[in-house]
């Protein structure tokens, strides 16, 4: 690799880890505070937390990847020919290889570096994830009880607490049961405990009320009673696995008795293809970002900002495969199309840098727009040309 172009990779990196680091920060933030009830609800340590943010980390990183390179990408090659370095380069003969080689090798770094996130890492952090807040939703102790706050465990079935003291005491325990339609239960106990194996609530010094459908009521005190959590814990327990939490190989050749398998087995085929094409936009963005920013031009002439054209260019084409994916799981004939977007403007987009064409506006969609500029005053009338003009 020539000097120049180590220059340009390093420069390049350098914008494209300083935009990575700040996103990923706020979208993972955002994230992880989509999850925190789990762990105030709980009660559990602050390292849960941490383990739990952590796990979801993989997830965000094949989706800001590409739009982090195409950002850093375009901001350096416009701040290479705002300090005139595109225009030296064309003058010393350099070709424009020269400035796309070094992208490139970053994109496919990048798009290997995706690959293998989206289909390994990712995977398994996501069922670690689900696995996580299973176990946390079968313990009643961490995930339900709150002091002084009604939850809702089941339909029809409510618990809460006066207070919680050490050892896994609970103070003022209230359970509302209305599941039967014959009758409906009331609990009230001075104090209890969920048991062990979380299978029982265990009340003590309490009364039970218990309302007929013709308004009767019977009460019955009692020194100790066990609340039968079995069932809600074991379904509570019981974490679903989704088509994007399986790794590749299950992919591939899914078990076809896997219960969300028999229900929408075209989720995990559109799953598939959305992995084989995702993992390209690295790679796919970095020649949209050389496209519109890899020629030196005049400081004096007006476009938008490359950046700007580059970013609204990839959201199109992300839409447009978000859109593909999602009509895959209801459609097969969506799963060409899956390829074809990726395919058609990688093809465009090199045919437009082996031609070493600019991208530019069609001189009447130009003239055009520099008509309602000037109407709406954000932009001169042109100067007139040589020559006397006719009155």
């Amino acid at each position: 690799m020539k000097l120049i172009e180590r220059y340009i990779l390093r420069r390049a990196t350098g914008m494209f880890l300083a935009t990575l680091l700040p996103l990923m920060a706020i979208v993972w933030t955002t994230q992880a505070l989509a999850s925190i009830n789990l762990v105030t609800d709980s009660g559990q340590s602050i390292l849960a937390f941490l383990k739990l943010a952590t796990l979801i980390l993989p997830s965000i990183i094949p989706l800001i990847l590409p739009f982090a390179l195409v950002i850093g990408v375009a901001q350096t090659l416009t701040a290479m020919n705002a300090d005139s370095e595109l225009t030296v380069l064309n003058a010393a003969g350099a070709s424009r290889m020269t400035i796309i080689r070094p992208v490139l090798y970053l994109g496919i770094a990048l798009s290997v570096l995706s690959f293998a996130v989206d289909n390994f890492i990712e995977p398994y952090s996501r069922m670690a994830v689900r696995k996580m807040i299973a176990t946390a939703h079968a313990d009643l102790l961490s995930s339900v009880v709150q002091e002084n706050t009604f939850r809702k465990i089941a339909e029809g079935l409510y618990v809460q607490v006066a207070a919680r003291r050490s050892g896994g005491v609970l103070h003022g325990i209230f359970v509302a049961d209305s599941r039967n339609p014959a009758y409906e239960l009331v609990y009230y106990a001075r104090e209890g405990a969920v048991d062990e194996n979380g299978s029982a609530l265990v009340m003590k010094d309490g009364e039970v009320h218990r309302k007929l459908p013709d308004s009767n009521v019977s009460i019955i005190k009692f020194d100790s009673y066990a609340f039968d959590l079995t069932d809600l814990t074991k379904m509570a327990g019981e974490a679903t696995i989704r088509a994007k939490d399986r790794d590749l190989f299950f992919l591939l050749d899914p078990d076809p008795k896997d219960p969300v398998y028999e229900k929408n087995p075209m989720s995990f085929s559109a799953e598939l293809h959305r992995r084989f094409t995702e993992w390209t936009f690295p790679l796919l963005f970095a020649l949209i970002a050389l496209v519109v920013s890899s020629d030196a031009r005049s400081h004096r002439e007006a476009r938008m900002h490359p950046m700007i054209t580059a970013l609204l260019t990839c959201l199109f084409v992300r839409w447009a495969t978000f859109y593909a994916a999602n009509g895959a799981e209801e459609s097969a004939a969506f799963v060409p199309v899956m390829y074809l977007i990726p395919l058609a403007t990688g093809y465009l987009a090199v045919r437009q840098l082996i031609g070493n064409k600019r991208l530019e506006i069609p001189l009447t969609w130009e003239q055009k727009l520099n008509e309602v500029l000037v109407r709406l005053r954000i932009a001169k009338v042109a100067p007139a040309s040589d020559g006397n003009q006719s009155a």
